[in-house]
Parts: C-alpha cells; structure tokens; sequence
C-alpha cells in the first residue's frame, strides 16, 4: 500500500538495497530488521485496532463461535497469501537495481518500448493516484482507531475523540518541515514493543480458551464465506482491512533490503499479528460484548491506558511512515515526468532521502482533516478504507507479469502460472472493495481520479510544448554552418544552455544570439535525462561529445536516477575529469522560459490546456530544482500557444 521512505536508517551498504544486508551475520543486519519493523510494517501492524472488529460487524448474524473462527481463518490465510507468498517471497524479487514499489515496477517495464511502455506509463499514472488516495485515509483511521480507545477507559470522553485527532495530525503535518530523523531513530523500537504487545495479549485469550487455534484451518474460513447468505463481499472487504500496508513491504526494497524486511515480517510481525487477531477472537467467544472494541478489550483495566498510549504512538509512526512515503512518491514521479517540478527541501545533510515538499504536505494535510470531519469515526473510514489499496495490487500484479514477460523475457505462461492465482486474489478483494463505493469508498477512487488527471494533463501539456517549441527550432548543425560564415562576438568563459531536443538548437540560444548578437568562448548544450533506474554511479553520470571543436560547441548529457536528486553544478565538476574544463563560479546557465497561452481551439482540449498552463507558472523553477548558483543563471522568455 503506501510507500514509506524511512529516516532512521540509512540504505544498506551495497551496490543495491536487496542484495545487501543479505545475511543475519553481515554488520547491520538486525539494525535494519529492527528499522523495518519501525517504517515497513507500520501500517499493517496497526490494522488489529479495526480489521477484526469491522469484519465481525460484516459477519453480521454468523458473528458466533464458527463465525469467529471463520473470520479469523480468513485473517490468517489473507496475511499468508497476500503478504508472506505474494510479496515477501515473489515481488521482493522483482526489483530494479535494488528498489522496489510501483514507480519502479513502471520505470523497468518502460525497458519493453513500443506500446509496453505507453501501458507501463499508465497503469503506473493510476497505481500513484490509488496510492495517494491510500495515503490520505491511513492517517485518518488509524489515528481515529487508536484515539477511539478512550471511550473504553472513559465512555464520556466520546467528544473530544475528533477534536484530538485533527490536534495530533495538525501537529504531525506541520513537523514535517523540520525533519523527522531524531524522532524516526524511535520508529524501529517503538514498533518492536507494539509487536511485542500484540503478541502477548493475544496469547494470554488464546491460553484462556485454546480452542480459537482451530481458525487456523482455512476451511473454517471457506465455509463462512459460502454461507455467507449475501455478506460474502463484505466479509472480504472488511477481511481485507487487515492486509492493508502490504504494498510497503516491497516499495522500502532498496532502504532496507530483501532479508532484513523478510526477517522483520516472519519472524515477527507476523507471529504477533496472527497471535493478536487469535487472542481477540478468544476474548470475543468467551465475551460477546467485547465485539464492541475487541482489541482495547484484550488489555486488563490496569494496563489500559499503557496501551491506548501505545497505540497513539503506534498509529502516528504508521502515518508518518505514509506521509515520508507521499514525498518519496511525489519527487519519483516529478523525475519520471508525470509531475511538474515540485519544491522538494532536504532536512538531513546526512541522509538524501531524508525530504519535504509543502506542496504535498499541505495537500494531504487538507485531504485527511476533510476525511476525519466528513466521517467522524474510524469504522466509517473503514468503508472508504480498502478500494485503493486492493486496485494498487491488482495493478502491481498486472507490472509485475507485465515486467516477467516483456523485460525479462520469461515464457508467459510460466509468468501467467506464477502470478495469476495472486491477480485472481486480489481481483476478488478488489470486487469486494467496490461495494464499499456507497459508503465513502468513493473518497480514495476522487484523491486517485484528481492524481490521474494531474499527471495525465503534465504530461499531454509537455509532449504539446515539445511539439509546438520544435517547429520553431533549428537543427544545430544548420545554426553552426551560419555562424561560419557569418561569425557572432565572441566573448569569454562558458556558457551552458539547457535543453530536452540536444540535436535542435535551444531557443535560449537563438534568442542571445538574436538580441546580443554575441556567443561565448565555450557553448554546451546540456541535456538532463532520468535512466530507468533508481541511481546512476558517479563514473557513468556524465558523457561529453565534441560538436565542432573549432567553434567551441559540445553537447553534454548529464543522467540522474529516478531517485537521485538532479544537482546541475555537482555533475559538472565531476566532468572536469572528462574533459569540460571551466569553472563552475564562471559559467553562465542560460535557461528557457515559456510563457504559454491558451487558445479557443488549440492543441489540447481547452480545459486540460488550462490545467497544464496553471501547473506551468506554479511549477519550481528550473535554476533551483537543477540545483544552479542563482547569480550565474540567465532567463530567456518566449510565448508558446496551446
């Protein structure tokens, strides 16, 4: 589901985050087990304070003994396939160079060509908008679901329920701007106590009334679903609850590597989920009216309030976990062009990953407030709680055959036969899911529908200005044939001109030597790419091709992974090495900006045209995403109509 970037705890040592850490006996290891435990499984390890609970008011009128453990068994076997085969046994091995989530699933089908990668591109523009829609509901409940803890210790404490959740989350949002490493180093033992917790109550219930181990047997749990008189769907839907956070698991890859986040998960997370969701079904056999809140109910009145504040703790480390994830997201997609520039600040000169983007923040931060006031408790959440994660796993099954078959060249009915039964899973999650659309799943499926159209118009509105700026361009070798014969002033030091069309000529370039009617000593059109891959190593970053060596022209191209942070000038020293001699300090940047206009009938339906022009003008500038000296830049304007 969501896709944390964790702070806390630096990427494994390596060439990739899967292949490092690979064994308990390398350094650091169970350092990275124990963060995993913190940032990876924060989600699905809050799911107990509402899964069970929802699914029991699903059963309805089977909420008896044989219903419990029908319920339970559908838990147990959903976190064995969902979680243990699917992902932590398959997709864990389907990385690109280390990193995991569905932006790299996107980024390596990309490798396909053809049609492959238009269908790669979109079903990755949905998986981001499912995940965002995923994003702003995971603080809202979970959250909710913990806070919702008081009325067990004080039933009159109903009313300031609301009013403490928006206070925890308005404090959580705004403390992104200061970085959250020194709280994030807590993540990982916090976590490790939860678990610790989980496990322990639930094992005491299950000593109590050890006959709630027979749920184990799944055919408790097929039963319940094939007489489930109507309720089948939302049994499943509110089952489901309880495998939410499973997409982390593979999108934190490459921070923690594939045998830290498999050693977190078997063995702990999920002894200690499965124990707690046992021990809450002992309880409710033994004590009906425990079915109200099931997981409060597990603790003795003494240790009560130690563990509602344990669960607070635990269910902002979980949305922490998703909000960091919202950024790692945003800043992928802003890379991979489905995004405008984005202001993106780093807290940590230590960590690179370690980032904040108001712009999400404040987004999110609108999103979940409106989700708390609209709903009010965690079990109306829970309805529009399930539509985005199970259609984000469809779709990632739907990558991942897609990468199998195309990339790596598998046969595909060997990749059919392994992902199908998954697909056909999560299909019948996501059926289930649908029927939630009335009662608030439409909210997730809006945010994700508001994302697709975000990222749809960006990049239909570039691929137009492209179009539109090439028309007006000239080839560059047609430029240096004239300033041959007719030679411009030529002046000292260098300048470097961006562009996207290396093999026109840029039209700052044009314009300079239109207005200025002058050229400096050293021209290079500089071209930034994004590889299909998470990191580019320094000794492959740069590549310098002579143009015309006596008129000083050379085209540089300057490649960044889909992860890495573009930084211009950094770049550019490492490439003294290779032969681009000037100073940085003594450089001028000479950069394009468009001043678009959109007209009744043009390129692009007007609407859309609009929405680009409005992302355009509140876009990032290029000087500061590209990480340029802001005295050393220089801004050509030209008018383009769409």
């Amino acid at each position: 589901m969501s896709s944390p970037s964790p702070e806390s705890v630096p990427p494994a040592p390596g060439s990739d985050g899967a292949s490092a850490s690979s064994s308990p006996h390398r350094p650091g290891f169970w350092i990275l087990t124990l963060g995993a435990l913190g940032v990876v499984y924060g989600d699905v390890g809050t799911s107990p304070l509402y899964a069970f609970k929802q699914a029991l008011i699903a059963a309805g009128p089977h909420s008896g003994p044989e219903g419990i453990f029908g319920v339970l068994s559908l838990i147990v076997w959903t976190l064995t396939i969902i979680i243990t085969l699917k992902t932590v046994f398959i997709l864990l091995r389907a990385d690109n160079e280390g990193e995991g989530g569905t932006l790299s699933l996107v980024a390596l089908a990309q490798k396909a060509g053809g049609k492959w990668r238009i269908i790669a591109i979109f079903l990755g523009m949905i998986g981001a908008g499912l995940f965002f829609g995923d994003a702003v509901l995971t603080p809202a409940v979970s959250v909710l679901s913990a806070l919702e803890g008081l009325t067990v210790l004080i039933p009159s404490a109903q009313p300031v329920v609301l009013p403490l959740a928006i206070l925890i989350l308005a404090g959580l949002f705004f403390a992104q701007s200061r970085g959250t490493a020194k709280v994030a180093k807590l993540f990982g033992p916090i976590m490790f106590v939860w678990f610790a917790v989980l496990g322990l109550m639930g094992l005491v219930r299950i000593f109590a009334h050890p006959e709630v181990i027979q749920a184990l047997n799944p055919m408790w749990g097929l039963k319940l679903l094939m007489e489930g008189e109507g309720r089948t769907l939302a049994i499943l839907g509110a089952v489901f609850l309880a495998a939410t956070g499973a997409e982390a698991l593979y999108a934190d890859l490459g921070h923690f590597g594939r045998a830290p986040i498999r050693a977190a998960w078997l063995g702990f997370a999920f002894p200690a989920l499965a124990l707690n969701y046992l021990g809450q079904g002992a309880l409710v056999i033994a004590d009906p009216a425990a079915a109200a809140n099931p997981f409060f109910s597990l603790f003795p009145g003494w240790l009560l309030p130690f563990g509602l504040i344990l669960a607070t703790l635990a269910t902002i480390i979980a949305s922490q976990a998703v909000i960091t994830g919202a950024f790692s997201y945003a800043s992928q997609a802003v890379r991979m062009g489905l995004l405008p520039r984005l202001r993106i600040l780093h807290t940590s000169e230590d960590h690179a990953g370690q980032i904040y983007m108001p712009h999400v923040n404040a987004i999110m931060f609108v999103l979940v407030v409106a989700l708390v006031l609209s709903f009010r408790s965690s079990s109306s959440l829970a309805g529009a709680y399930g539509v985005a994660v199970a259609g984000e796993m469809v779709l990632t099954a739907l990558l991942a055959g897609l990468v199998a078959w195309r990339v790596w060249k598998w046969p595909l009915v060997a990749g059919a036969a392994l992902m199908a039964p998954f697909l056909l899973v999560d299909v019948a999650f996501l059926t289930a899911n649908l029927r939630k659309l009335g009662e608030g799943g439409y909210a997730p499926l809006l945010v994700a529908a508001g994302v697709f159209f975000t990222m749809q118009s960006w990049r239909l509105g570039a691929q137009a200005v492209a179009a539109k700026s090439r028309k007006n361009e000239i080839p560059i070798d047609a430029l240096l044939r004239s300033l041959k014969v007719k030679a411009p002033h030529r002046v000292a030091g260098a300048a470097v001109f961006l562009t996207s069309e290396p093999a026109t000529a840029p039209m700052a370039l044009m314009h300079t030597l239109k207005h200025f009617r002058a050229l400096h000593e050293q021209v290079a059109i500089l071209t930034i790419s994004t590889a299909p891959t998470p990191r580019v190593p320094d000794s492959q970053r740069a590549r310098l091709e002579v143009i015309d060596e006596e008129m000083g022209f050379y085209h540089l191209t300057l490649e960044f992974g889909y992860m890495e942070t573009p930084n211009v000038p950094r770049a550019l020293l490492l490439e003294r090495k290779h032969g681009w001699k000037p100073d940085i300090m003594q450089t001028s940047f000479f950069l394009s900006r468009r001043s678009l206009r959109v007209m009744e009938k043009g390129t692009l339906p007007r609407w859309r045209a609009r929405a680009y022009a409005f992302m355009s003008e509140n876009a990032s500038d290029a000087s500061t995403y590209f990480k340029l000296p802001a005295d050393r830049v220089v801004e050509v304007g030209a008018q383009i109509q769409l």
